[in-house]
């Protein structure tokens, strides 16, 4: 064999070609609490961009999780209802998208659980996200990408809301988000059965380890994640929070 072969041979010998980056893991995972089953769904900002969703390119609802699903594509990892909506599912309080404020902070008063202060706001500004409650977003203004209001906040500064009994008698189906580690996670859970306020206030801060948590609504929360083949049916939705690839 020829003196300049052999150092050619090792090298296609050791050649194994390029590493392939792992794959991102599933979002969305079953949680054990007290007894009661969620599914909770984990988003990393630096590898997935958290969205919102309310309207179309023909200026009309999503409404339906399938729907938003089909438009978005594969990109889409998992996605949720985002906080109450009226009669023409338009936003009940603050809702940004992009960076442009679509409906205004609500700071009026009045009955359900929208209502029952101190609500909050759930933001995403580039990589991070936060929960406040309205009165401190207020003040602090951050400016985000995206914002949705809702109420009640479920835990506030590592402490549940003080108007949420331990287990009260509501008892519905339930959807909320939650941060930690600085604002680079975000966290989002919905029972699988009815809970109470309490339970699921508990979730978010004994088990999830969310300082501040928000509830998002009741009775229509819903789930699309593709990873657990799932897409559940609702009444018409407002607006939706998804997680898209970067």
């Amino acid at each position: 064999m020829p003196w300049w072969i052999a150092p050619a041979l090792a090298a296609c010998l050791t050649f194994v070609g390029p590493v392939l980056a792992a794959p991102a893991p599933a979002p969305c995972r079953p949680v054990q609490a007290e007894g009661e089953t969620y599914t909770v769904c984990t988003v990393d900002l630096r590898r997935d961009k958290v969205r919102l969703f309310w309207r179309g390119a023909d200026g009309q609802p999503y409404s339906s999780l399938s729907t938003l699903g089909d438009k978005q594509g594969p990109s889409l990892r998992f996605a949720m209802n985002a906080g109450m909506y009226d009669k023409d599912q338009a936003p009940v309080g603050l809702y940004v998208e992009e960076g442009r404020e679509l409906k205004g902070v609500s700071t009026a008063s009045g009955p359900g659980n929208f209502h029952l202060k101190p609500n909050g706001v759930f933001y995403v500004k580039g990589d991070r996200a936060g929960v406040l409650d309205t009165t401190r977003y207020l003040r602090v203004n951050p400016k985000p990408d995206f914002a949705t209001q809702s109420g009640p906040m479920l835990v506030v500064d590592g402490h549940i809301h003080p108007k949420i009994s331990s287990d009260g008698p509501s008892q519905k189906i339930r959807n909320g988000v939650g941060v930690r580690d600085e604002g680079r996670t975000a966290v989002f859970a919905i029972s699988e059965r009815p809970v109470s306020f309490g339970a699921f206030a508990r979730l978010f801060k004994d088990d999830l380890s969310c300082r501040n948590a928000l509830f998002l609504d009741g009775s229509v929360s819903s789930l699309y994640a593709p990873s657990m083949n799932r897409s559940d049916l609702s009444r018409p939705l407002g607006p939706m929070v998804g997680a898209v690839s970067r």
